[in-house]
């Protein structure tokens, strides 16, 4: 869908409104009412056979009988009449629209045939369709108002893209509360045409947008969303809050990683590739999204905590802390200017406490002090519930400094604490462009959100390399395969990835595995290869430390007892000091999903593990393995010498594009990856292949 067709959303030239309705309590008579008194100023058309005006706009009997200009039609009808007027639509050459009428694929068969039904409607004509089950869009700018809502927020930077209309309606009343201007916002209901990455770029491509927010259930294409929101979040941020977190993960795995690589795992990965900051609460999203259009972004993770009360400072502190933020140490120029300011019992560290009594002059000294600071990256200014001056005062001196020469440089997060007393500094601030909380806790999550945006556009230029067809060696075709590979066809995988696999031999009988591990060399690993068989260690499949043939020998034959048709898999013992585990699983959404983490037989009972999405570069292979425990393993632990993280790294990055360059590869598992002084090697993997 074309963004000339998705901007009709936002900027039609005419609206019919199908269903339209005389009476106050009906959804059609809602969209009428929005349209008119939030000053729509084309041509607004209602459609309603036994009606001659509503709210002093001529009504129409059918839309074929409406006049040019007309771009838009919502249709607010029962479910069984959508298709038939949506036809009609059709006819008339209306090039979008929105379906606000529910009864479809959410309530079952029936309602899923005439989605379809409507579907097929919209394609036969070209047009862009909006639901059905939506509430509609909004474009403060333009005005347009296509909702049954009651209200509207003022104009400003955030857009909301919301898979669910009582979303978008609870975010509307918010915003009109709280004194947040909003530029766009979207109902998306059931996507039966329109989907959220079609309308990610419709509404990034907004001027007037300087935020994207979005709650998210699920995304219908992931591939194609990846793409746009990469794009998008280049120029604009995106906060998504995606709901259920507790769903089921990949179900009818066998693999650890498959195990550990539910859908919210992918999610993740992907929300981090993109660079969409994923939010936990809705309260969350939206102090995120103003902080994020209002203010600047840190350059480091440095804050300083001003306030009046100590309480809520070692809150504030907390908090930072605990979002991987770190309290600026402040100068000795700053902390002397600040002695000579403040009452003598006032605290001059970081958090500085001005005590009980300070006003606003003194704030807003203060806060010019520790904004011009050079160890200063973002300042946090709070104040409790008091008597000796307004919190309105307060918020007038703290939104001048922000707008200041100096402000604009550095954040600056008010928490003006408390509900009955701060509404009217609450909106001050807001008109000033600061956000200000409640309570100290949400300032701290805002903060850690921007100071990862800011990392991840720092990092951009960072883009994955694909190895070349030169440099990856020939390997069996894996063409027409299904299930479990045998390990010789493994380790030729692996090998052509330049992934290093100890010496072994597939064998069938003890006698054959005593020869070859004499040949191998001693010690020995010695194990079970039958079908059905993945966790060779539960059955006895695994003999370690083999120092002989005749000891092989033994191990072999009884094996072999256990199963009727089997093999037996004789490889070098490899001395490590740390046991890792790296893998792929493939999302349905996302594709090929990559995972490591301290590996051995209890990865599922630890599960320390982090996820990212194939292709991945050096860079992010040692950001997964930073977010494990298995990089202070490889650092070296407890006197331990450290371990070869970079083979560690490399080997992360060929798994994955052996994932991509496979596709019929599920799933993938090094467990463990033996890593050493020097080097690792892929000691026992399993792949699967449909």
């Amino acid at each position: 869908m074309t963004s000339d067709y998705l901007s009709l959303f936002f900027r039609p030239k005419g609206v019919a409104i199908v269903g339209a309705s005389r009476d106050p309590v009906k959804l059609g008579y809602g969209v009428v009412r929005n349209l008119v008194e939030h000053h729509y100023d084309g041509p607004i058309y209602p459609i309603n056979p036994s009606a001659d005006e509503i709210l002093g706009q001529r009504v129409y009997p059918s839309i074929a009988e409406v006049p040019d200009p007309l771009d838009l039609a919502v249709i607010v009808v029962p479910a069984k009449m959508v298709a038939r007027e949506l036809d009609a639509c059709g006819q008339r050459g209306v090039k979008a629209a929105i379906v606000v009428s529910g009864g479809f694929r959410e309530v079952g068969h029936d309602g899923a045939e005439r989605e379809e039904e409507i579907k097929a409607i919209a394609a036969h004509y070209g047009m862009a369709l909006l639901g059905p089950n939506c509430i509609g869009t909004i474009d403060t700018h333009t005005p347009l108002n296509t909702t049954f809502v009651t209200g509207q927020p003022r104009p400003g930077e955030i857009a909301l893209l919301s898979q669910s209309g009582a979303v978008a309606a609870a975010v509307i009343d918010w915003a009109r509360g709280s004194g947040v201007g909003f530029s766009r916002i979207v109902s998306l209901g059931n996507q039966a045409g329109v989907n959220e990455a079609d309308m990610l770029g419709a509404i990034a491509n907004d001027a007037q947008t300087q935020v994207v927010t979005a709650y998210i259930e699920g995304v219908s294409d992931g591939p194609a969303f990846l793409q746009v929101a990469t794009q998008v979040a280049r120029q604009t941020p995106i906060v998504a809050l995606k709901v259920g977190r507790s769903s089921s993960g990949a179900k009818a795995v066998a693999s650890h990683t498959g195990a550990l690589a539910g859908a919210e795992a992918a999610y993740d990965a992907a929300f981090r590739r993109a660079g969409v900051l994923r939010a936990s609460r809705l309260e969350e999203m939206l102090d995120w999204a103003r902080a994020l259009a209002w203010q600047p972004l840190p350059k480091g993770n440095r804050v300083a905590v001003l306030t009046n009360a100590g309480g809520p400072g070692v809150m504030a502190v907390d908090a930072l802390e605990a979002a991987g933020m770190q309290l600026a140490p402040l100068t000795e120029a700053t902390k002397a200017f600040l002695r000579q300011r403040v009452p003598p019992a006032a605290s001059i560290e970081n958090p500085v406490d001005i005590l009980a009594g300070s006003g606003p002059a003194t704030y807003a000294l203060c806060l010019d002090a520790l904004l011009a600071d050079e160890t200063v990256d973002a300042v946090v200014v709070m104040t409790a519930p008091q008597d000796w001056f307004a919190p309105l005062s307060l918020a007038e001196v703290v939104g001048e400094v922000s707008a200041s020469p100096l402000g604009r440089r550095k954040p600056v997060l008010s928490v003006i604490m408390g509900l009955a007393s701060t509404s009217d500094a609450t909106q001050v601030l807001h008109r000033r462009r600061t956000p200000n909380f409640a309570f100290p806790e949400r300032v701290a999550s805002t903060l850690a959100a921007m100071w990862q945006r800011k990392q991840w556009l720092d990092a951009l230029p960072d883009t994955p390399t694909v190895m070349s067809a030169s440099s990856v060696e020939p390997h069996p075709s894996l063409e027409g395969m299904t299930g479990w590979l045998p390990p010789h066809l493994i380790d030729d995988l692996l090998q052509a990835y330049a992934i290093p696999i100890p010496k072994a031999a597939l064998v069938n009988y003890p006698d054959e595995a005593a020869t070859a591990a004499t040949t191998i060399g001693y010690p020995v690993a010695l194990k079970l290869i039958a079908e059905g068989l993945t966790h060779k260690s539960d059955v006895g499949g695994v003999k370690l430390h083999l120092m002989t043939p005749e000891a092989v020998h033994e191990a072999a034959t009884t094996m072999l007892n256990q199963v009727e048709d089997g093999a037996l898999y004789v490889q070098q013992m490899v001395k490590s000091e740390v046991e890792a585990i790296i893998g792929v699983v493939r999302d349905p959404q996302f594709g090929a999903l990559v995972m490591v983490g301290t590996g051995g037989t209890f990865v599922e009972l630890l599960a320390d593990t982090a996820f990212e999405l194939a292709p991945v570069t050096p860079a992010q292979a040692a950001a997964m393995i930073g977010r494990t425990a298995l990089g202070r393993l490889l650092a070296g632990y407890r006197g331990k010498p450290p371990v070869d993280r970079q083979a560690v790294i490399e080997a992360i990055v060929a798994l994955a594009q052996l994932a991509l360059d496979n596709p019929t590869i599920q799933e993938i598992e090094i467990n463990p990856l033996m890593v050493g002084i020097s080097g690792a090697y892929a000691v026992d993997a399993r792949v699967r292949v449909s």
